[in-house]
C-alpha cells in the first residue's frame, strides 16, 4: 500500500510513498501529512471469520491488509509487546455499564493509558527499520500526558534511537509528569516547556518540516522522525481495537453481527476519532462518531458549524488535561479524505496564516453525516465520575466526557462504545474529589484516597514512581526549544 500527501505534491517530495518511509519521515508537502492511497475493505465475511480471534491475531490480520512493507516478524515482535499488558488473552476489556453502553478499556499497558495501545508495537516497528538500514533517527514528541510517557517506555535503551520528548509544564498530572521525569535512559531526553501543548505540537510540527534543522542533523548523521499522531505508524494500530471492541459487543451478545452502533470518543488531537473513522470506512458497522470535548471545544464548534476558529481562544486548563488542545492535528486527515488535497491545502494555509477557516454548506453536511460533537465543563465531568462510580464502575476525567456526549448527541436508540483513554491512577485529585469530596494537593494522596473507598489496590507502576530519583529536570522557554535538543545531540 502506498501513501499519499494531504497538501499536494511540491515537486521535492516523492508523490507516492512506502508505510515505512511515511513512518520515518511522517511530514509531507507543505507541512502536510500522510494518508494511505486506498482503505483496505472489511466486509461481513471478514467480521464472521474474526469472531472467535484473539486481539494479536485480529491485529495481524487487520495490518496485513493494508499490504505495509514491514516483516512478519517485526510484526509478530511489535504485537507481541500485548503479552505484557494486564491480562495477555484480552488486551482492551470491553465492560457494561449501562445496558446501552459498553466501556472499551484502552489503559491496561504499561503506562496506563490508551497511547501503549499504538505505541508499544510502534516503538518495535520503527527501531527495526533504524536497525535494518543502520541509520540513527532523533524521534520527536509533544505530549499533553500520555503520549510522552508511552513513548519514552517504548524507546527506552533501544538502538539507533534517540527521543526529545515535550510536554507542557505544569499542563500534566503529577503521575504524567513522574512517568516522565524519572526515565533515566541515555538515550531519552524530556523537555519542560513554558506554555502549553500547541506549543510543544507547533514546534515538533516545525523541527520536522525544517530543512535547515534537518540539514544540521544530517552532519550528525542523524534523521528525523515522530511518535505523535502525525505519524501514521501510530494510526494504523489505532484502527485494530475499534474492530475489536464491535467483536466484542458481538460476542457478548449484547448486538447482531452488522448491526450498527456509536463510537463515543474524549478527543484532543483527533487521532483516536481518526482510528474510529478509518474503521467505519473500511466497513465497520457505525452509525455515527460521537467527539466528546472538554471546556477547549474547538472540536464540538468546528462540528457544528464548520468553522475553525482560533483568533480568540487560548487554551484552557481544565481536569482532563489530555485533551487541553486547539490544533488538532489529524483533522486535516479527514478533510484530505472528504475534500481532496487541494483544499486541504487551502484550509491549512488559512488556519496557519489567518487561524481560523469555513467549510461549505456541502462539506460541513458531509463532516456531520459522520460526526456528532458535544463538551463537557469540569464540573459536568466531576457529577459523571460519581453518578457512574456509584453504578460500581469507576473512571477517569477524560472518559466522563464521553458520558456527556452519550447523552446528547445520539438520534438512535443503538449500542454505543465509550472508549476510556486512562487508568483513574492518572488523574487521582479529580477522581477523589468527584468520590470524596475531599481536594487532595498531591497525587499520593489522592491516589491512597480513592483505593480505600473503591476498595482497591493501586498498580505498582503508579505507587513506585513516588519513590525514584528525578532524572530529567529540563524546564525551558518554548523558543530555546531546538538549541535544547540539539545539546541533547
Amino acid at each position: 500500500m502506498n501513501f499519499i500527501e494531504t497538501r499536494g505534491n511540491d515537486g521535492r517530495h516523492p508523490e507516492t510513498v512506502s508505510f515505512s518511509e511515511a513512518i520515518l519521515t511522517p511530514i509531507s508537502s507543505f507541512g502536510g501529512l500522510y494518508s494511505p492511497e486506498s482503505l483496505p475493505k472489511l466486509d461481513p465475511s471478514f467480521f464472521t471469520s474474526q469472531l472467535d480471534s484473539d486481539y494479536k491475531t485480529l491485529a495481524r490480520v487487520i495490518l496485513a491488509s493494508f499490504n505495509i512493507d514491514i516483516d512478519a516478524t517485526i510484526i509478530k515482535h511489535a504485537l507481541d509487546l500485548y503479552d505484557s499488558f494486564d491480562d495477555p488473552s484480552n488486551p482492551v476489556p470491553v465492560t457494561k455499564v449501562y445496558d446501552d453502553l459498553y466501556v472499551s478499556e484502552l489503559y491496561h499497558g504499561p503506562t496506563r493509558a490508551f497511547k501503549d495501545m499504538a505505541l508499544q508495537p510502534f516503538g518495535v516497528v520503527l527501531s527495526a527499520i533504524a536497525q535494518n538500514r543502520k541509520e540513527r533517527y532523533l524521534i520527536l514528541a509533544a505530549t499533553s500526558g500520555d503520549t510522552g510517557p508511552a513513548a519514552l517506555e517504548t524507546f527506552k535503551n533501544k538502538t539507533n534511537v534517540q527521543v526529545a520528548c515535550m510536554y507542557p509544564e505544569g499542563g500534566t498530572s503529577d503521575v504524567q509528569r513522574l512517568q516522565m521525569v524519572t526515565e533515566d535512559a541515555h538515550n531519552l531526553k524530556v523537555i519542560g516547556v513554558k506554555g502549553d501543548f500547541d506549543d510543544t505540537q507547533t514546534a515538533l510540527k516545525r523541527l520536522l518540516a525544517s530543512e535547515t534543522f534537518k540539514r544540521t542533523l544530517k552532519q550528525k548523521d542523524v534523521h528525523l522522525s515522530a511518535a505523535n499522531s502525525v505519524n501514521f505508524g501510530r494510526i494504523i494500530f489505532q484502527i485494530i481495537y475499534h474492530v475489536h471492541s464491535y467483536l466484542e459487543l458481538v460476542r457478548q451478545n449484547a448486538i447482531d453481527m452488522g448491526e450498527k452502533v456509536y463510537l463515543d470518543l474524549p478527543s484532543g488531537n483527533f487521532g483516536n476519532a481518526l482510528g474510529g473513522y478509518y474503521a467505519m470506512k473500511m466497513g465497520l458497522p457505525v452509525e455515527k462518531i460521537l467527539i466528546a470535548s472538554n471546556s477547549n471545544n474547538i472540536l464540538t464548534r468546528f462540528i457544528h458549524s464548520g468553522h475553525y476558529d482560533l483568533r480568540t481562544l487560548s487554551v484552557v486548563q481544565t481536569t482532563s488535561p489530555a485533551m487541553d488542545i486547539l490544533k488538532s492535528s489529524n483533522v486535516e486527515r479527514v478533510l484530505f479524505d472528504l475534500f481532496g488535497a487541494e483544499r486541504t491545502k487551502d484550509l491549512m494555509h488559512q488556519l496557519d496564516s489567518d487561524k481560523c477557516y469555513q467549510l461549505t454548506t456541502d462539506e460541513l453536511e458531509q463532516i456531520q453525516s459522520i460526526f456528532a460533537a458535544d463538551y463537557c465543563e469540569d464540573d459536568e465531568g466531576i457529577a459523571y465520575i460519581k453518578r457512574v462510580f456509584d453504578r460500581g464502575y469507576l473512571m477517569d476525567p477524560h472518559t466522563a466526557t464521553c458520558f456527556k456526549a452519550y447523552e446528547t448527541c445520539r438520534d438512535k436508540p443503538l449500542k454505543t462504545i465509550v472508549y476510556s483513554t486512562a487508568e483513574w491512577t492518572k488523574f487521582s485529585p479529580v477522581i477523589a474529589n468527584a468520590l470524596t469530596g475531599e481536594i487532595d494537593v498531591h497525587d499520593i494522596d489522592a491516589l491512597k484516597s480513592i483505593a480505600k473507598v473503591a476498595d482497591i489496590t493501586i498498580p505498582s507502576m503508579i505507587s513506585e514512581l513516588f519513590e525514584k530519583e528525578i532524572a530529567q529536570k529540563t524546564v525551558i522557554e518554548k523558543d530555546a526549544i531546538e538549541q535544547e535538543i540539539l545539546a541533547f545531540l
